[in-house]
């Protein structure tokens, strides 16, 4: 897939969040990248070969104060050769970038994995 119609992708992912998540996201970069480096692995703790999909980066709204003026906006970077290597057919590559930057955005605003992971319980309850 051409990095151009991956970038809508993503961009079609955080158009379709709630609109109360979108407006309270602020300072930060969503960026795309074919594949973690080296350093993107050890910052995560993921082995060198396995498959990294999407990376936050930068301080969770949570922790945000008043000591936290002028600094560098959070990052958040989807793989988009990781996605690629691990969906078959371009429906799941839609839904694994939904995804990613779903997760990816709950990192932006203070969950762990843990918190992440019981959210997902419960939308994919809501699912069924």
């Amino acid at each position: 897939m051409k990095t151009s119609e991956f970038e809508k992708l993503v961009r079609k992912s955080l158009m379709e969040m709630p609109e109360n998540i979108r407006k309270a996201m602020d300072n930060v970069a969503i960026v795309i990248s074919q594949i973690p480096n080296e350093f993107e692995l050890k910052q995560t703790g993921i082995r060198y070969g396995a498959t990294l999909l999407g990376l936050y980066q930068g301080v969770p709204k949570t922790v945000w104060g008043r000591n936290f003026g002028m600094r560098l906006p959070d990052k958040i970077t989807i793989f988009q050769r990781s996605i690629e290597m691990i969906a078959n057919t371009d429906e799941e590559i839609i839904e694994l970038v939904k995804n990613t930057v779903w997760h990816e955005v709950a990192h932006h605003f203070g969950y762990d994995e843990k918190g992440i992971k019981q959210m997902e319980k419960k939308k994919n309850k809501r699912r069924k």
